[in-house]
């Protein structure tokens, strides 16, 4: 047996020379190996990513290049030394070592997926999304990466030995007495995070709540102001918003349009018959219309009444008021053409004279 076979064969630290250098072997080429692993993914997640629009290719790209090498090393480490008898607390203590390494890699990733999305999803909205809502998505990102590290945190510390109970629990109670304190400022905050993903409106929305309306001008964490026809500023608590009944002007997509026209009692009925049609050709003579209907409605008081509905395929307000007066137009026209009056409110009294001769007389 020559020299170099006993040095080999010789015990260090509780174990063989051979097995400290097998496990040195073993270390490196795991370590070697990942890190080789991790260069070739990364490229070639790097090239589909550029020829794909699909995210999630993107985001896994960012969790491969948030791979540390201390993690490796690590795994590297407790891979070499799972076949050497390691002397006293030494193989527990690389354990927690690992599992402290894997929680702060863990938390890295966590971090990264979350600042990829947000990135992700302001860079989708950027151009049509107000200030106010990307700030919102911004401290939305901020939160999520923060519960991710006090988690991870609580998480090591039990790992470590540290009894965490009570502090879960302090925390507990601390965050109650918080939340009963600012209850109506998170309301609103929640409400506002909720707004911005949700998006029942956005900024330059015309919408109406309750007896109030106005165009949306800023929506921000606390608080969305409305700009009022009137010209006023009117700022509504954002949780009273959603719990109000908001109706959004802007997302019409058709506006259903009622008028009624009023003609005297004394007025043909051969004339009376033709009005529903030189109504339905007045209203389809407009663009964008729909025609719906044209009826002689009811026997009104001092009226003979006719009920005309159509859709302007156009959510404009000032659209629908041109064509509502287009249509006007028309039928004044058309009506003194066939010598067609206008009813106004009127009544008839009838009276009785002294010699029993009836009269009658409007008022």
């Amino acid at each position: 047996m020559n020299s170099f076979t006993l040095l080999l064969d010789r015990t260090w630290y509780g174990n063989t020379v051979r097995a400290w250098l097998t496990g040195a072997v073993i270390a490196v080429a795991v370590f070697l190996i990942t890190s080789g692993v991790r260069l070739l993914v990364t490229r070639r997640l790097e090239k589909v990513a550029a020829r794909t629009a699909n995210p999630y290719d993107d985001f896994l790209l960012e969790v491969v290049r948030r791979t540390r090498a201390y993690f490796l090393f690590f795994l590297a480490v407790v891979a070499g030394t799972r076949g050497l008898a390691l002397p006293g607390n030494l193989p527990a203590t690389l354990d927690t070592a690992m599992i402290v390494i894997a929680l702060l890699q863990a938390g890295v990733w966590g971090n990264a997926l979350i600042r990829a999305w947000v990135e992700h999803y302001l860079a989708q909205r950027a151009e049509r999304a107000e200030p106010a809502s990307l700030a919102t998505i911004r401290a939305m990102g901020f939160i999520a990466r923060f519960v991710v590290w006090a988690l991870l945190l609580v998480t090591a510390l039990d790992s470590l030995g540290f009894k965490v109970s009570a502090l879960v629990t302090g925390l507990g109670v601390g965050g109650i007495a918080v939340a009963l304190a600012v209850q109506n400022i998170l309301g609103d905050l929640l409400a506002a995070m909720a707004i911005v993903v949700d998006k029942p409106f956005v900024v330059g929305d015309f919408i109406v709540v309750d007896t109030l309306s106005g165009t949306v001008e800023h929506i921000g964490l606390k608080t969305t102001r409305v700009r009022s026809l009137g010209g006023e500023q009117i700022i509504f608590s954002n949780a009273e918003l959603l719990k109000s009944r908001v109706r959004n002007f802007k997302r019409m997509v058709e506006r259903r349009v009622l008028f009624t026209t009023d003609v005297r009692y004394d007025t043909p009925p051969g004339v009376v018959a033709q009005i529903p049609a030189l109504l339905q050709e007045l209203v389809e003579s407009q663009e964008p219309v729909r025609f719906d209907r044209a009826h002689f409605a009811a026997f009104g008081e001092s009226a003979l009444r006719f009920e005309t509905v159509y859709y302007v395929l156009d959510a404009d307000y000032k659209r629908y008021m041109d064509i509502q007066q287009a249509i006007n137009l028309a039928l004044l026209e058309r009506f003194a053409a066939m010598g067609v009056e206008f009813a106004f409110p009127s009544r008839t009294v009838y009276h009785v004279n002294a010699g029993g001769a009836a009269a009658a007389g409007e008022g």
